[in-house]
């Protein structure tokens, strides 16, 4: 059994490297920074492919699946985000968010399925965020990029309910977790942050299940609830008040540069 994952240096694709390699699983790993990579690898006790490349140029995600066609597991977990106004925020950074959120995820889910669909076999865990179910001001592109992964998710897991095949399509959906996304996104978040061990764990155990929609944590569970019983001015509201608070949080510290 073999699994890909990309964003794999680091964090929650980093964690689920080391969870399936302790399920027996081969491991494809996928990042920019080779070093860390390689320091990942040290620790794994199953076979490892190390792959250094930047997953958000296209032709990059089609030379990875040209190269690495016969896997089980694809883990699409690599991606970033952004803090501000939409009018303040750095374009080129969003196009590159996008790059990555969007386009890399769908290019390697739109190779790979056909290729686990004849087989009747094999799982695609598509990572997104509990912000996939909401708009954000003050971080919209990075919202928006995640709501755009949450429903096209849904709806290939649909299709392939339809068709009675045995792959399964997940998205996992967590609140804030211990990351290095913190220093990317340029954010503080108020809410008590999950570890990415746990995320991890959780996550695959659920996959393996052929659970679709994932949300580890109860306190992100109530807000998916919340969110889906909120008019959406409301949701809103209390969206761009929660943004704000971590930006005024931001503005405060004199040493970090964390969310």
């Amino acid at each position: 059994m073999k699994a890909l994952i990309t964003g794999a240096s680091s964090g929650i694709g980093r964690d689920m490297a080391r969870y399936l390699a302790e399920l027996g699983y081969d491991l494809i790993i996928v990042a920019r920074r080779k070093d860390l990579l390689e320091q990942l690898k040290k620790d794994l006790k199953t076979e490892v492919k190390i792959v250094c490349m930047d997953i958000s140029n296209l032709e990059n995600s089609r030379q990875l699946f040209e190269e690495n066609k016969e896997i089980d597991i694809l883990i699409n977990n690599a991606g970033f985000g952004d803090f501000g106004k939409f009018d303040e925020t750095d374009l080129q950074k969003e196009l590159s968010m996008i790059d990555t959120n969007i386009k890399s995820l769908h290019t390697l889910t739109k190779l790979y399925l056909p290729e686990m669909k004849k087989k009747n076999t094999g799982h695609i865990l598509n990572v997104a965020s509990i912000a996939g179910f909401m708009a954000g001001p003050l971080m919209a592109t990075y919202y928006a990029t995640k709501n755009y992964v949450v429903s096209l998710s849904k709806a290939i897991q649909k299709e392939l309910k339809k068709d009675k095949s045995s792959v399964n399509v997940s998205v996992l959906c967590p609140g804030p977790v211990n990351t290095n996304f913190d220093d990317v996104a340029n954010v503080k978040f108020k809410l008590k942050s999950l570890s990415s061990e746990y995320v991890a764990r959780y996550a695959i155990d659920k996959m393996l299940k052929n659970k679709t929609v994932i949300i580890p944590g109860k306190e992100m569970k109530l807000v998916y609830i919340g969110n889906k019983l909120s008019p959406s001015s409301l949701s809103l509201e209390l969206a761009y008040h929660s943004q704000k608070r971590k930006s005024n949080r931001q503005k405060g510290s004199k040493n970090e540069n964390t969310k």
